[in-house]
């Protein structure tokens, strides 16, 4: 072992003694976390209050930016609103695929799908927002094409989804996986505008109807 002379200042003592530093964002980093703020922001924002009754004013104010900083980020409130979307379906699919994990069987995962449904379909908020934001297409293409290449998006992942199940479980689809998404995802979307309403009907009809499709009558 080397001899330090005592006298001699000891730079790893140094080292270990400096106080820790936080680095400074860089400016990708800044503007990344600010619009994940904003987002998250928003998001509370139109399930609470609903998509015209929220303001890019109001969203920067709760948030604690300013409207430029909203504007650094998006081009407009449909812009930020097409954000708020895409986050609140990743996080329905990450929370169904929750529910759908270690299903060993068909049985297995209906169960759970239908835990998921019960917890999800006809949630008021989201019913709502998802609506009336729709309603814009009437005004607006471009929310018009992005809100259909969202869905489109939406019916291939199901799509995968029942194709990828019915190779596990030996089902074979009375027609196309990609007719299959659609008829489960229009019934979905119907049953939420319903159970909105009257939060008292049963989601049952959605796996059921699934069972129905992989001819499982029992």
């Amino acid at each position: 072992m080397a001899f330090e002379y005592p006298g001699k200042v000891n730079s790893r003592i140094l080292r270990s003694n400096r106080v820790a530093t936080v680095p400074r964002m860089t400016r990708a980093e800044s503007q990344a976390q600010t619009r994940e703020k904003l987002v998250a922001t928003a998001t509370e924002l139109f399930l609470r209050d609903g998509y015209a009754a929220t303001s890019l004013d109001k969203v920067a104010d709760e948030a604690g930016y300013s409207k430029g900083a909203v504007y650094s980020n998006f081009a407009n409130k449909d812009e930020l609103c097409l954000a708020v979307v895409d986050q609140i379906r990743a996080g329905q699919t990450e929370r169904m695929l929750t529910f759908l994990a270690g299903a060993e069987t068909l049985d297995d995962m209906l169960a759970g799908f239908q835990r998921w449904a019960d917890n999800t379909i006809g949630d008021q908020a989201w019913t709502d927002f998802e609506a009336e934001f729709a309603t814009r297409a009437r005004h607006s293409d471009l929310v018009r094409r992005e809100l259909a290449g969202r869905n489109r998006a939406v019916r291939d992942a199901v799509a995968a989804l029942l194709d990828t199940h019915a190779e596990r479980f030996g089902i074979e689809l009375p027609m196309s996986a990609q007719d299959c998404a659609t008829a489960v995802l229009s019934l979905g979307v119907g049953l939420g505008v319903q159970r909105a309403i009257d939060p008292e009907i049963s989601v049952s009809v959605l796996p059921g109807v699934i069972r129905l499709l992989a001819g499982r009558t029992g």
